[in-house]
């Protein structure tokens, strides 16, 4: 999954476009040479020590991982778990209808 999203950032570094990623590892000391392997360059927040449980995927209601919520540009949620060229469609259309509102 991460290199998809890798070139999704490079590839949209110049739109409108931002990844957020929440890590629910439960060691914040073992995670950051981790981000650093993975070439994780996006914003990644970290759910604290309760991992999965913590409290950004409680107020998210994540129940699984890897959860992907596509926000478009007003904040309003407008596609959940959508990987891969799916993904990168879903965030093309909401790109163009920010084009559309300009």
């Amino acid at each position: 999954m991460y290199p998809h999203e890798r070139s999704l950032v490079k590839k949209l570094k110049d739109k409108p476009f931002a990844l957020l990623g929440v890590n629910s590892d439960d060691d914040l000391k073992a995670l950051k040479p981790r981000l650093k392997e993975e070439s994780i360059t996006w914003r990644s927040f970290w759910n604290g020590p309760k991992g999965t449980r913590g409290p950004i995927s409680a107020e998210w209601n994540v129940r699984g991982w890897p959860t992907i919520y596509i926000v478009d540009h007003k904040g309003v949620i407008r596609a959940k778990n959508k990987r891969g060229d799916a993904m990168e469609e879903a965030v093309m259309e909401l790109l163009a209808e920010v084009d559309d509102e300009k």
